[in-house]
């Protein structure tokens, strides 16, 4: 789990260059989907235990990994006006956000233990 969020938070750091360059883009609205199915599969490991409580939680690290991994290859696209791109900064950091709370809220899930 130290590494899951370690990995995280490194690829934040190397996201978080890219946020002063476009506005919501095509990418952008899927990375939103990913992150509120990420959310209920988090949601969904909460309320179950055992072997699926196990199976949610690993359900939703790999789309936190995926949603990582086209986080840091996101890019604006050519051209966008001051405007497009002070919106595309402030999606990228919101998504930033989300994937980080989402990942402090598995970490104390995990810290509790099984069940609880």
């Amino acid at each position: 789990m130290k590494k899951l969020l370690t990995a995280v938070l490194m690829g934040l750091a190397l996201a978080t260059p890219l946020a002063g360059f476009a506005a919501p883009d095509e990418a952008q609205k899927q990375l939103v989907q990913r992150a509120q199915e990420a959310k209920q599969k988090l949601a969904a490991a909460q309320a179950a235990s055992g072997a699926d409580r196990q199976k949610l939680m690993q359900e939703h690290m790999k789309l936190m990994q995926d949603m990582m991994k086209q986080m840091q290859t996101a890019k604006p696209r050519e051209g966008m006006t001051p405007q497009q791109m002070r919106e595309w900064i402030d999606e990228h950091m919101k998504l930033m956000d989300q994937m980080m709370g989402q990942m402090m809220d598995e970490h104390h899930m995990m810290m509790r233990g099984p069940g609880k």
